[in-house]
């Protein structure tokens, strides 16, 4: 791993506050004196359009369509594996292993990536897993449990792949002061592309046009999801400049893998701003992946919502998505990353409180709107903030792979919990009411870290001026 700060080197006679402050007095000096350039207008909107290609998955198949087509095609008890599952906890169980099975992996795929110069090519393995897979998702029904729950699995699998890499681009391709702007046009250009595939879906399902009966427009729809996905990759594919990898590469794929993700973890511990940020983000992750992914499900099941009402509302969440992406941008830029994300956590905290005790259709219309503004704008924050706080580096595939498998283990612990408690107790309110423990253990990390960077700027400019 290429080591990107001469402080390094001077560990053994600076400790403590005073090695910090060389620290952030070279990273100081370095960003004044970076050559890094924004790519050029080509090279950004393909990267963007490939958050208009793979986000139809995360809208259509795990929000919306999916989940309802799911617990529609299953009876509430159901037996897999030899085990009996509500069929609400199967489904977040099938999405903890997949993100589980992603974390694993993520490492010694980013570590291939780095050393060999292949990470397009990674990009375009997980594109081709996921799309083929959603599409495979046409052929599930009522007969056969285990084809949906495997392709399901899969398709999930070759989304979080496929984001590694893609996000691993953002500081190769965007100079630090443009990163949160870039970072919320993928998020805005995802909303915008999955809100017209969702358009066209919940057009087949509520016209049913072409004499289509039963559950084909939905099971139509899985099919274009994928056709959209991997026919819209292309553009990213054909722009996205190839990653040169290091030149040097010693042992196997495995070996090298977590080797890499020690050493970035190694890194994180001596950056006390990014260390604190991480946990944060470790936390709050729990809730903000899981309201996002079981939203739909808590609609369906304890609103008793009509299928055509909770699709609708989807849509609205979308579009009300890219402007809080869009707005957090602009936010950020005036008041700092961690002073929005810390308002933006506190916000969630009261939408989760306000899910456990609505009632009404409206109370959920209402609270949907919520988390559409706060959805997008903390995502594409977390985002562009661990660009801005990670150390300049060409191993950016392991810096990224390290944040992948901290929000992917976060997603497995809030979608596990949320599913066992759903389990044993056989009422989602429970669930949602858990996840406010997670968003408060978050925003006192990310405090903190907004609390020491503060601390460490007034020192660095102390110790320059001295």
């Amino acid at each position: 791993m290429s080591k990107s700060y001469p402080y390094q080197r001077l560990q053994i006679t600076l400790s403590g506050t005073a090695r910090i402050q060389h620290l952030l007095y070279l990273r100081f000096l370095q960003k004044l004196n970076t050559s890094m350039q924004t790519a050029n207008k080509k090279v950004i909107n393909g990267w963007a359009m490939y958050d208009w290609a793979n986000s139809v998955y995360n809208l259509v198949i795990t929000t919306t369509f999916f989940p309802i087509y799911f617990l529609a095609v299953t009876k509430e008890k159901v037996s897999f594996l030899g085990m009996n599952f509500v069929n609400s906890a199967l489904y977040n169980y099938t999405m903890a292993a997949a993100f589980l099975l992603v974390a694993i992996a993520s490492p010694i795929l980013s570590s291939i990536a780095d050393t060999r110069g292949n990470k397009k090519n990674f990009l375009v393995f997980f594109t081709l897993l996921g799309s083929i897979s959603c599409s495979a998702l046409y052929f599930f029904n009522d007969t056969n449990l285990a084809w949906g729950v495997v392709f399901f699995m899969l398709a999930t699998m070759g989304y979080c792949g496929g984001l590694v890499f893609y996000n691993s681009y953002l500081p190769e391709i965007a100079a630090p002061e443009d990163q949160d702007s870039v970072s919320a046009k993928g998020f805005a250009m995802g909303y915008i592309g999955s809100v017209i595939l969702q358009l066209i879906g919940f057009a087949l399902v509520i016209l049913k046009p072409f004499g289509l009966e039963g559950a084909k427009p939905v099971q139509i729809t899985f099919l274009m999801v994928g056709i959209w996905w991997l026919g819209f990759a292309q553009i990213t594919f054909r722009t996205l400049p190839v990653s040169k990898g290091a030149a040097k590469h010693t042992g196997n794929a495995l070996t090298e893998g977590f080797t890499e993700l020690k050493k970035v973890y190694a890194q994180v511990k001596l950056m006390p701003i990014l260390k604190r940020f991480l946990r944060g983000f470790f936390f709050y992750s729990m809730g903000v992946q899981t309201v996002m992914l079981a939203a739909t499900i808590f609609g369906s099941k304890v609103l008793k919502l009509p299928d055509s009402n909770l699709i609708a509302t989807v849509v609205i969440i979308q579009v009300v998505a890219i402007l809080g992406a869009w707005g957090m941008a602009k936010l950020s830029g005036i008041y700092g990353n961690l002073r929005v994300i810390i308002s933006v956590i506190v916000v969630w905290i009261m939408i989760c409180v306000a899910g456990y005790m609505m009632q009404t259709a409206m109370h959920f219309y209402l609270l949907a709107t919520a988390v559409g503004l706060v959805m997008g704008g903390i995502q594409s924050l977390s985002r562009s903030t661990y660009a801005k706080l990670m150390p300049e580096t060409k191993d950016t595939a392991s810096f990224f792979s390290y944040y992948d498998v901290t929000e992917k283990l976060s997603i497995v612990i809030g979608m596990f919990s949320f599913a066992y408690i759903d389990d044993i107790t056989n009422n989602l309110r429970n669930s949602v009411l858990a996840l406010v423990v997670f968003f408060v253990i978050g925003l006192i990390w990310v405090v903190s870290a907004l609390l020491k960077q503060n601390q460490l700027e007034q020192e660095t400019l102390t110790s320059v001026k001295a």
